[in-house]
């Protein structure tokens, strides 16, 4: 008898993971609004709906300690998190913080750690209200949660695009991996050879972007002064092709994309070029910008393209239609997600 081939993680893929290990779930509460399938859970608590979302972070996996500061990584921790929030055009309110931490740390580097959730929450306006510690025996393990609230009729989901709604996407895309990228190339020279001492300092832009990102809250702070209200959003975590074919998936429609659009910075530009690489692939493959990307009404094309900050790069288009990039040339290749791992080591 021909025993059965198990399968790998690596066949389904992250995503395709989660949506195989989840498929049988059902909701079976009322207040369950929405459960897997968007950048939070939603709960209704009648007046206004609660969203929820968690992150784990593994050393190794999601971060170096041997270039990440343990006060950028306890304010990039929380961040994450709070961009999920954002993305649901949701506030945050609450997070708790859980730890898994081996022998290796001292009390003055889980201080540092905690300094930089505490400055998070001063920054973001929100409340650290509890956590968990364990010991761990495979470096440190990182567990934030995050709750807000979202008004009922504000309240944005993935699934929310339709035909014709533009595309759009705040800040410029690519530079978190660049800084990544620099990052790695340090550390292998540094470990080739002790006695060399990077120097950073015309990478600034770049390592900031990947060692301490925003949540863009100014900008849902802008549209909703507009009158503007996003038809389906997500935050950029892993990438910009990955995440327009979360939004197409989950809308049902088709989307294109125009390639000389999307907004790449001077600085990735640079950094690109040293590693012999072209941007666009770093804007589109690469990942941790945690920029909102959303969609909008053809109506409000004068109001969106007047607020700062905010680039429209291409537009939905009909129902289960494909996901296309189109070149300047006006050539459409299918939109593939190629990128973002969520492991150092293997990130392309």
């Amino acid at each position: 008898m021909t025993a059965k081939r198990l399968r790998t993680i690596e066949e389904l893929g992250e995503f395709g993971l989660i949506d195989h290990l989840t498929s049988g779930f059902t909701c079976r509460q009322e207040s369950t609004k929405l459960g897997v399938g968007d950048d939070a859970a939603v709960i209704d608590h009648g007046t206004y709906y609660q969203v929820i979302t968690t992150d784990l972070l593994l050393e190794g996996v999601h971060f170096d300690l041997v270039y990440t500061p343990m006060k950028h990584l306890g304010y990039k921790a929380v961040v994450v998190n709070l961009s999920d929030v954002y993305a649901m055009n949701a506030a945050p309110r609450q997070i708790t913080v859980s730890l898994g931490i081996s022998g290796k740390f001292s009390v003055e580097a889980l201080e540092a750690f905690y300094s930089g959730v505490k400055l998070a929450c001063e920054r973001y306006n929100v409340d650290m209200v509890g956590g968990d510690t364990s010991g761990s025996m495979t470096g440190l393990v990182i567990t934030v949660t995050a709750l807000g609230t979202a008004l009922k009729e504000e309240l944005t989901l993935r699934s929310g695009a339709k035909a014709n709604q533009l595309i759009c996407v705040t800040g410029d895309l690519g530079a978190a991996y660049m800084g990544l990228k620099i990052l790695e190339r340090e550390k292998q020279l540094h470990a080739q050879d002790p006695e060399i001492q990077p120097e950073l300092t015309e990478y600034n832009y770049v390592l900031e972007r990947f060692l301490k990102p925003e949540a863009r809250i100014e900008i849902l702070l802008t549209l909703k002064e507009a009158g503007i209200r996003p038809g389906a959003m997500i935050d950029i975590s892993d990438g910009l092709s990955s995440e327009l074919l979360h939004i197409c998936k989950a809308s049902g429609y088709g989307c294109q994309v125009y390639d000389d659009r999307i907004p790449i910075a001077d600085e990735t530009v640079s950094a690109a070029a040293e590693f012999n690489m072209e941007p666009l692939v770093s804007a589109l493959h690469g990942g941790e910008d945690y920029e909102l990307l959303f969609t909008v009404p053809l109506s409000d094309y004068d109001k969106i393209t007047a607020i700062d900050g905010i680039s429209v790069i291409g537009n939905m288009t009909e129902k289960n239609g494909k996901a296309l990039l189109v070149g300047g040339d006006g050539s459409a290749i299918p939109l593939q997600a190629q990128g973002w791992s969520h492991t150092l080591s293997s990130s392309k």
